[in-house]
């Protein structure tokens, strides 16, 4: 067997991403180069690529995978490199992946075709396709064509596809965590290409990079600096993070060893309703053709349209793609048609069409996945052109046998002269005789043989799978095997030499649901009889009773995997279980100046806008740091980052969602590294007091996110008090008709107010018509609608609180004047930005601060007083201020604590500051820009005008 060494590293990307500069001689271009392309158009289709005509083909300069062809344009059409107009008729189509190129930007070209991009990947990462909607002026990354249906866009990355073109996306998603696989301390940036903003510039020349007609320009999506294709060349390949990089979690410093979960598991992303293309009813996504339609037309006169499986796999799932070609089309040129509709831009003389099913059993539906004995395309049309008009519609592609192959083989390590090598494998060759020769290649001869191994890995889209191959394992069969089930696949296959080293498994299984109040030993034998947990393989680390909340400690890949599915179907005592995967976060690897931002998202929030936010960021940062509060709430946060020395936290809810995750930090603060994390708020309820307060506004209305987040960081640290309120009913004597239930005593925290009477009252009359319908609570001004219809119905109620309860401030009772609604005031913002204590000096009382460690204490006299009070027309009725309150209800009374209702029971509520105050971070005042300054600089510091970034 001969061997060959391919020098030049270079070619190797970064963090799963292609790297579009890299050049045409570059060693990992060389395994295919130029290949003979066959006449025709585009993939997928075999007709005229939309606006152009077919031409004569120019050969052009060597291109990374392209195969270009000169065409006749027929309507306006932009150039893919440059995104200008192309002038005049002519211009340069790629066959493969509808590439469009003026003649002169030809030699320019980097970016790979999709044919090549498999080979180009550095490390494979899958992506992590959400449910599909419809994205305006958006691109496929495959095909290259405008999204005009609905499509999948990846969660983590800025990757669109159309759904028939998943199965041909790389697996070049962001590198989020180590694994175990390829793990580097050097971070590169991460260029995606097109879909950029139009009015986008470059980094290096400042010229405009984005646009809005075709797939051009390309963007880190880390530190989000923008440039053109040629351009990025320019930059240094290290990636900084840019303007985020304080608050961004470094990859480098998250471990999460995933070998058995997805990538909806390992970010605890919401498993949307996006099923595999060819999934549907007969192969309705898989019957959509590549090309700007997704749907098979009718074929124009004198031609045909004929579907196309490239292996079994296909078969199976009824995944094929459609072609339309000359009915009088020669046997190579459908076969080369074929071909490109699957993006294999090899040797045409190396591949045949067989008829599919084969003749002998079309009338046996059971013999569908066996068509090697079919006639071939050369077969079909040696009958004459008169059998050509009932000519098969449907063809299989087989790779022809082959006695012996070039196969390359990648080091599994890093820091190596070379990219990979390639092997010539014979029939003779096995696992263990290609693990012999690589090593030398490779400088490892020194070592033994026994501790390498040869592992295959399959780079999908979705998933990416390694197998360690057995010794013995013929590759030449290997190979004619994965031909044989997908022709594609084979692109998507890679083999890398990496060193026989035990895993040690570790999988942190946070568990959430469970009652509160258990011992460790109780929540083991709850759980060893809900899910039969094994004993050796599964411990409980931590334990969070006053939550129900364990995180298990799991030393086997597939018990954790068992565990993870069967946690998530679980009830116990009536409570649906949460199970999430969390990841280690390596803090003594953290950056000096790195205080990283730990985000809580409420999806339900902000009339659906919170669902945009996650997703936002989650590109922004690293999805790791960002949790969904409805999937197991705070505590899986904390816990992650417990060990993180320095960290800020962002909330984005209402003023509920941010007293539940201050009241998680207060339970948790005893166990994190840093007790006292500052927290910033993005508002997205409907009164959101304290964020007016903090300067964080009236309310979310789609702010740019990543403004948002420079914000955050800029944001000063204030303090404010937080009180416990003890809620002790007791049972009124006479109270036969009670509505409430006697409750054993419970401690609820307050930020903001807590209000007793017409106040809550109301809140709780809109809370229960939000239960009711909450799909028509979407809006903030439906809700404040809302608001004023149930206070209009209470406008001529009376109940007299001032006779129902009992109020004792520092221990000394305060005679209450005549009044519906009494209200505890926190901080002055009460009911949407209303002032309800009043600017007025009063001697009596000091001046209201939200961290003077006293509360105010404010009456209304109804439903019209409250509405003055928000009209800015009057204030509140002062009654008292201090520190310690003592109320006694005598009757069930409407009560609200930071604007969650409910029904109180008779009996004492007692209000008193928790000792401890938060930090919270208030928005900066905005500086005015000067004239010329750019409103955000992704990136740090501006090129110098020789090009070299500063």
């Amino acid at each position: 067997m001969a061997a060959t060494a391919e020098p030049g590293a270079r070619a190797w990307l970064g963090g799963g991403s292609l790297r579009p500069d890299s050049p045409a001689s570059s060693p990992e271009l060389g395994g295919r180069g130029r290949t003979r392309p066959g006449p025709g158009s585009g993939p997928g289709s075999g007709s005229e690529p939309g606006p152009e005509r077919a031409g004569a083909r120019s050969p052009g300069p060597a291109t990374p995978g392209h195969s270009f062809r000169k065409v006749t344009l027929t309507k306006p059409t932009f150039c893919h490199l440059c995104s200008d107009f192309i002038w005049g008729l002519a211009g340069f189509l790629c066959d493969a992946c509808n590439f469009m190129s003026h003649e002169k930007c030809l030699k320019h070209v980097k970016t790979p075709c999709t044919s090549l991009a498999p080979s180009l990947v550095r490390v494979p990462v899958a992506h992590c396709f959400g449910p599909r909607a419809l994205y305006k002026r958006k691109f496929c990354a495959v095909c290259r064509r405008g999204l005009e249906a609905p499509a999948l866009r990846c969660e983590v990355c800025e990757l669109h596809v159309h759904p028939d073109c998943v199965p041909f996306a790389c697996s070049d998603c962001r590198q989020c965590h180590r694994d175990g696989y390829r793990d580097h301390d050097t971070h590169l940036h991460h260029w995606r290409e097109g879909n950029l903003p139009s009015g986008a510039r470059c980094e290096v020349c400042r010229k405009t990079c984005g646009s809005s007609d075709v797939l051009a320009g390309v963007r880190c999506e880390w530190c989000g600096v923008q440039a053109h294709s040629v351009c990025s060349a320019a930059l240094a390949p290290e990636c900084a993070f840019g303007r985020l990089r304080t608050l961004v979690l470094p990859p480098a410093c998250v471990r999460l060893l995933s070998r058995n979960f997805g990538k909806t598991h390992c970010f605890r992303i919401a498993e949307g309703a996006a099923p595999e293309p060819g999934e549907g009813d007969d192969g309705v996504d898989a019957g959509a053709p590549a090309g700007p339609g997704r749907e098979a037309l009718a074929p124009e006169s004198g031609k045909q349209t004929l579907k196309v499986f490239d292996g079994n796999d296909a078969v199976q799932r009824n995944h094929f793609r459609v072609i339309t070609v000359p009915r009088l089309a020669r046997s190579e040129e459908l076969l080369e048609a074929a071909l490109r509709a699957y993006y294999i831009m090899e040797d045409p003389r190396d591949f045949e069409l067989q008829v599919f099913p084969p003749p002998a059993q079309a009338g046996n539906p059971g013999a569908r996945g066996k068509a090697r004995s079919g006639g071939t395309a050369e077969e079909e049309g040696g009958r004459g052109s008169g059998s050509r008009e009932a000519a098969p519609e449907a063809w299989i592609i087989r790779a022809r046998p082959r006695t012996q192959e070039v196969l390359k083989i990648y080091p599994a390590w890093l820091k190596v002269g070379v990219a990979y090598v390639s092997i010539r494998v014979t029939p003779q060759s096995t696992a263990r005789t290609v693990v012999l020769e690589v090593l030398p290649l490779l400088g490892r001869e020194a070592e033994g043989p026994e501790s390498f191994q040869l592992v295959e890995v399959l780079m999908g889209s979705r998933q990416v799978q390694r197998t360690v191959l057995v010794d013995e394992e013929p590759l030449l069969g290997r190979l004619r095997d994965i031909r044989q089930t997908s022709l594609w696949q084979m692109s998507q296959t890679r083999f890398y030499v990496a060193e026989s080293r035990v895993v040690v498994p570790r999988v942190s299984l946070f568990v959430g649901g469970l009652p509160p109040g258990l011992s460790p030993q109780e929540y083991s034998s709850l759980l060893d009889e809900a899910v039969a947990t094994k004993v050796g393989l599964v411990s409980v680390s931590h334990v969070y009773s006053w939550q129900g909340a364990v995180v298990l400690d799991v030393a086997c890949f597939a018990e954790a995997e068992r565990l993870y599915m069967l946690v998530k179907d679980t009830v116990v005592h009536g409570r649906l279980l949460t199970a999430l995967v969390l990841p280690d976060v390596l803090h003594t690897k953290l950056p000096p100046d790195c205080r990283p931002l730990l985000v809580f998202v409420n999806p339900k929030s902000g009339g659906l806008k919170g669902r945009d936010l996650l997703c936002s960021f989650r590109k922004l940062l690293n999805p790791h740091q960002v949790f969904e509060l409805t999937n197991g709430g705070p505590l899986p946060g904390f816990h992650m980052f417990s060990q993180v020395p320095c960290f800020r936290v962002l909330v984005c809810g209402g003023d509920g969602t941010v007293g539940w995750v201050l009241a998680a930090l207060e339970e948790m603060r005893h166990r994190l590294a840093c007790p006292d994390p500052s927290v910033a708020i993005l508002p997205l309820g409907t009164g959101n007091d304290l964020g007016r307060v903090l300067r964080w506004g009236a309310g979310y209305s789609g702010e740019d996110p990543f403004s948002v987040l420079v914000s955050v960081d800029e944001a000063d640290a204030v303090l404010m008090d937080r009180w416990t309120i003890l809620l002790d009913a007791h049972e009124a004597s006479g109270a036969e008709n009670s509505v409430v239930d006697v409750e054993p005593p419970k401690i609820v925290q307050m930020s903001n107010y807590c209000g007793i009477g017409i106040d809550a009252e109301l809140s709780l009359d809109f809370h229960q018509a939000r239960e009711e319908e909450p799909g028509r609570f979407t809006s903030r001004f439906h809700n404040k609608g809302v608001y004023v219809r149930v206070g209009l119905q209470k406008i001529s109620h009376s109940r007299s609180l001032h006779k129902e309860i009992r109020l004792q401030v520092e221990q000394q009772e305060v005679e209450l004047p005549s009044i519906e609604g009494l209200i505890f005031i926190n901080i002055p913002s009460w009911g949407s930005g209303a002032d309800l204590w009043g600017s007025e000096s009063d001697s009596r009382f000091e001046k209201p601060r939200m961290d003077d460690g006293l509360l105010e204490v404010v009456g209304v006299t109804g439903v019209m007083h409250m509405g003055q009070v928000q009209g800015g027309l009057r204030s509140g009725i002062r009654i008292a201020q201090g520190s310690y309150f003592r109320v006694t209800l005598l009757k069930a009374t409407p009560v609200q604590v930071d604007g969650e209702p409910w029904v109180q029971g008779p009996g004492h509520m007692i209000i008193s500051a928790t000792g401890l105050k938060v930090h919270m971070l208030r928005k900066a005042k905005q500086k005015p820009r000067k004239a010329g300054t750019p409103k955000d600089a992704r990136a740090d510091g501006v090129p110098t005008p020789g090009g070299d970034p500063r």
